[in-house]
């Protein structure tokens, strides 16, 4: 099966999307000539890759929203027995390089935010890989009142980035939106500045959204 085209409207994408509830990713690897590794270990964003192959996602690995054309983001949250998110959904890389300046109105967390096709994904560990199945899409955008938390979170973090101490930011900071390491182990640092703007290169870090907003978002109840 080839790659399918960009869908063209945002109805064709959700349709698309239901069309793939209750299909294990074994099926839909199948479906579309793809290889699925045993486990997540070492593959951790292949799950994703699938279903931006299937849904005809353009944007790559672009600090885009996944479906361009449509200003919509694909993220999926991994489930497990009790229907709840087994972990923080990451929104996208925090780019030290390009922080001066920048408000949340043109943030890239605000872009990738905007509009969020979330697509839920059957993660029990006991189940194997090819035998989880999708779950029920849903477009989402914030409230008005979600993207003031939103904002104020972001804005709490890029005071700590913007003034050199990005190390004082830890898990507990932020309501909905955190800020966490992002590297496979210490060594892998990058470009940053201290509060006197000199060199002191860090762990790269992303922004993620809490398992418990998303649950909310879902319309589950998070532990």
């Amino acid at each position: 099966m080839p790659r399918p085209a960009p869908p063209r409207s945002e109805r064709e994408l959700l349709a698309r999307a239901r069309g793939l509830a209750g299909i294990t990713l074994g099926e839909l690897a199948a479906s579309l000539g793809a290889r699925l590794p045993p486990d997540l270990r070492g593959h951790k964003g292949v799950v994703g890759e699938l279903l931006e192959r299937a849904l005809g996602a353009e944007a790559g690995s672009r600090p885009v929203p996944d479906f361009e054309n449509l200003g919509i983001e694909l993220k999926t949250v991994p489930l497990g027995r009790d229907e709840r998110p087994r972990e923080s959904t990451h929104v996208c890389t925090v780019a030290f390089g390009e922080l001066l300046g920048q408000r949340w109105a043109d943030s890239t967390v605000r872009r990738k935010l905007a509009r969020v096709l979330w697509l839920p994904i059957e993660a029990a560990p006991a189940v194997p890989l090819s035998a989880r199945r999708i779950g029920a899409a849903r477009l989402w955008s914030p409230t008005p009142d979600e993207e003031r938390v939103l904002e104020a979170d972001w804005e709490e973090h890029m005071e700590l980035i913007a003034t050199g101490r990005p190390d004082e930011i830890d898990g507990r900071l932020g309501t909905y939106l955190q800020v966490r390491p992002k590297a496979a182990n210490r060594d892998a640092l990058v470009d940053a500045s201290d509060a006197e703007g000199r060199p002191a290169p860090t762990l790269p870090r992303g922004f993620y959204l809490r398992a418990a907003f998303t649950a909310r978002i879902l319309g589950v109840h998070a532990a």
